[in-house]
């Protein structure tokens, strides 16, 4: 992107007769123009020296993405889109490269951005969903060097629900069903959102539900319903593959949702109430709406903490033009990549809210957790 270059036409009566009237040793025909250059530079906010300025910084770069997922995944589906439709949007078009860091369920990423990598603004994050809130759960975790709420968060592409999903031979038919009839939930982990969630249910909601523990992801969880080895499963997303694999049995009467954990109903069932709606106490709907943080982070990108505000600026505006880029939704859409996005300050701000909450909610939610 080439400099912005403006012309100015300085108007000839006022300055002409205040060349006429002051000595000329004093004042020259160059220098009142030279004034009035300067005084309409400061008029318009010197915003064009700005962008040229950022536009300079990234002429001619490259911006490293770290993403803490693996080569294939979903994660490293949107850091690629990212990369390749972004850099027409950040002044100077640099080239964007992915680089995926694996360890720790991302926090060897994240640690990465916050200490080591470069504060100029040539390295942004894409990391779990999970990551904004991992101290939060596990505070003397040696392990998490980082403070979520320092990062400048870019945004995600995408906003997160999960579901409670039953197999329709439990007879269990609506939220309310799994206060009286046990059922069995499949689960990657003792720490994955189908496990807090279900311990949430059972502490929260009366819920009587039991986690098979160690399914590998979130396809093998769908595969013990349809296999008759759970009753039912409570995801953490909803990405289209995950979609495209259980909304055939709920169309056939064999599956239903009973719930939606998220800040809000999923447009595609909107019949079907939010762990939050259900709660009766405004202190358990906290800990819900705290624990769905991850859910609107979906799948975010950060910066470190440290990079200058106004690269900070023109980088959150290019992910903002980026989300609404006709190419880049083309390409998500061919790749079967939903896009909802949230902006960087909106997460921010509910990582603040989540971090200031009371400190009574905060020990009873990682209480939950564990």
């Amino acid at each position: 992107m080439s400099k912005m270059r403006q012309t100015h036409v300085i108007p000839t009566s006022p300055l002409d007769s205040r060349v006429q009237t002051i000595d000329s040793g004093f004042l020259t025909r160059r220098s009142v123009n030279a004034m009035a250059l300067g005084a309409l530079a400061v008029a318009a906010g010197l915003r064009p020296a700005r962008a040229d300025a950022i536009a300079d910084f990234y002429r001619g770069k490259r911006i490293t993405l770290v993403t803490s997922a693996s080569p294939g995944g979903g994660y490293d589906l949107y850091a690629r889109l990212l990369a390749t439709h972004m850099t027409r949007h950040i002044p100077g078009e640099p080239q964007i490269l992915v680089q995926n860091m694996l360890g720790a369920e991302g926090i060897k990423a994240a640690n990465h951005l916050y200490s080591v990598a470069a504060q100029d603004g040539t390295v942004i994050g894409g990391l779990s969903r999970n990551t904004g809130l991992a101290r939060f759960y596990d505070f003397n975790n040696a392990a998490i060097q980082f403070d979520a709420r320092k990062f400048h968060w870019l945004g995600s592409p995408q906003q997160e629900v999960g579901f409670f999903l039953v197999n329709t031979k439990t007879g269990i038919l609506k939220a309310a069903d799994i206060k009286t009839r046990e059922m069995t939930i499949s689960s990657a982990a003792h720490n994955s959102p189908s496990s807090i969630y279900a311990r949430m249910l059972n502490a929260l909601y009366g819920a009587k539900l039991k986690t098979i523990e160690g399914y590998d992801g979130s396809q093998a969880c769908l595969m013990a319903v349809e296999r008759d080895e759970t009753d039912g499963h409570i995801s953490g997303g909803s990405s289209a593959e995950f979609r495209g694999r259980f909304e055939p049995w709920v169309k056939d009467g064999k599956a239903r949702v009973i719930m939606a954990m998220g800040k809000s109903r999923d447009p595609s069932y909107p019949d079907v109430p939010t762990a939050i709606e259900l709660m009766d106490k405004p202190e358990d709907k906290q800990l819900f709406e705290i624990a769905f943080a991850e859910q609107v982070m979906g799948r975010p990108f950060v910066l470190p903490p440290d990079v200058p505000a106004d690269r900070v600026a023109a980088l959150r505006a290019a992910f903002d033009a980026t989300m609404k880029d006709p190419l880049f939704l083309a390409d998500a859409a061919r790749a079967n990549a939903e896009i909802a996005p949230v902006d960087g300050a909106a997460i921010n701000a509910l990582l603040d809210r989540a971090y200031g909450a009371p400190p009574e909610v905060i020990e009873r939610l990682r209480a939950l957790a564990k």
